[in-house]
């Protein structure tokens, strides 16, 4: 019976298929390759748009929160105002400047006198009047103190020019000697700042 069996190739063929399973093993890696690297510059990019919207997202709540704690304090500042008017006009009527605490046309105290003496009550006997003007004048210096802490602050622009942003002309008188028109000469109720912002307008008389 006559030898059927293959003749083996001989070694140049053999070599040029192991060639070929080399080249398109290589082509296989290559493509398997650029595969992973398109996967992980995906991940990597998808990665970086999750951290930018967290970024954005954080600074937009942090954002909100100072907003809403702005508008939170302007509006607690603001309902505290007419309070505010109310006590000073109650020591106005008393005699008893707000701003010192002392009464109208009292000397001048030392320091020593206003440190002791300021807002608190006397040494000396008083009338139920004057204790209770010493009394309102603590709740009112109290009132201010907290509006302060808060980022309040009380202004007066008598003797500057006017400026409708910040004040509201209630009337107006003709100029005297040596004012120019269009100049606060008296302010009838002073302004509230919050923050650099106006709460409430000042309310001034307005030479013309």
């Amino acid at each position: 019976m006559a030898d059927e069996r293959r003749p083996n190739p001989p070694p140049e063929a053999r070599a040029n298929d192991e060639q070929g399973e080399a080249s398109e093993l290589e082509h296989d890696l290559d493509a398997l390759l650029a595969d992973v690297k398109r996967e992980r510059d995906e991940y990597l990019a998808l990665a970086q748009r999750a951290r930018a919207d967290f970024e954005n997202y954080r600074k937009r709540a942090a954002r909100e929160t100072e907003e809403a704690e702005r508008r939170g304090k302007a509006s607690v500042a603001r309902a505290m105002l007419p309070a505010l008017d109310n006590l000073e006009r109650a020591l106005r009527s008393t005699g008893l400047d707000p701003a010192t605490g002392q009464w109208a046309g009292a000397a001048e105290p030392t320091p020593d006198e206003q440190d002791a003496e300021a807002f608190d009550s006397p040494s000396e006997e008083v009338t139920a009047q004057e204790a209770l003007a010493r009394g309102v004048a603590l709740v009112y210096g109290e009132l201010r103190a907290a509006l302060e802490r808060a980022g309040g602050e009380t202004y007066d622009p008598t003797g500057d020019r006017f400026d409708p942003k910040t004040s509201e002309a209630l009337a107006t008188q003709p100029a005297g000697d040596g004012v120019d028109p269009g100049v606060v000469i008296e302010t009838l109720e002073r302004g509230y700042r919050l923050d650099g912002q106006v709460l409430r307008a000042a309310r001034v008389v307005v030479s013309e």
